[in-house]
């Protein structure tokens, strides 16, 4: 039989990354999004660090499902502006998941930041967490340089800005696959596949 996860997420973007990461690691779990129970609220982001965001939507989702649990939190750190947005990356404009305002507000921060320090790195903590207070977190990062300017209408958040290492293009001009293969929340949900495959089969 199946085991159903859930991805603390309405985003349908993360949902088909994490089912396209699990497929290939040969993982056969049902996964669905939070969308799948709307009667359970959204819960609130009141952790200070990635993993603790992370943490606090898995177990609750796996509180109130009796399901096994992921959830992920990950934004953009940037070195001259000491690690933010961070945690705030959703919502740095102060609406939250208004990409392009997010996008528009940083660009302007850094107007006047010459190339060799525009360093920052994608982060991602993805926690699991089961219905018996059984947990785990581990991470991904992928490290890059910021444009001036936005390039690729692929991706979403911060993806058209961040030029990764060793690469011409940004994140936005990746296909699906060759971010996947390369980005923080892949990473993260790569090394997660086998700490799913040894706590829920």
């Amino acid at each position: 039989m199946t085991t159903r996860l859930i991805l603390a997420t309405r985003n349908q973007h993360k949902v088909a990354e994490l089912r396209d990461i699990l497929g290939d690691a040969g993982l056969d779990v049902e996964l669905v999004g939070a969308d799948a129970y709307p009667e359970i609220p959204d819960v609130p982001e009141t952790g200070i660090t990635f993993a603790e965001n992370a943490l606090l939507k898995a177990h609750a989702l796996a509180r109130a499902t009796g399901l096994p649990a992921v959830a992920d939190d990950s934004g953009l750190c940037v070195d001259v502006l000491g690690g933010a947005p961070g945690i705030l990356s959703a919502r740095w404009s102060g609406k939250h998941g208004d990409d392009r305002a997010n996008l528009d507000l940083l660009l302007a921060q850094l107007s006047d930041i010459a190339p060799e320090h525009r360093g920052a790195h994608f982060f991602c903590a993805a926690a699991l967490a089961l219905p018996d207070g059984t947990e785990r977190v581990v991470e991904g990062r992928l490290l890059g340089t910021l444009r001036t300017e936005p390039a690729g209408a692929g991706g979403f958040g911060y993806d058209p800005i961040l030029q990764p290492l060793g690469e011409t293009r940004t994140c936005a001009e990746l296909t699906p696959a060759e971010k996947n293969a390369i980005s923080h929340r892949g990473q993260a949900f790569r090394a997660l596949a086998p700490v799913l495959k040894d706590l829920i089969g």
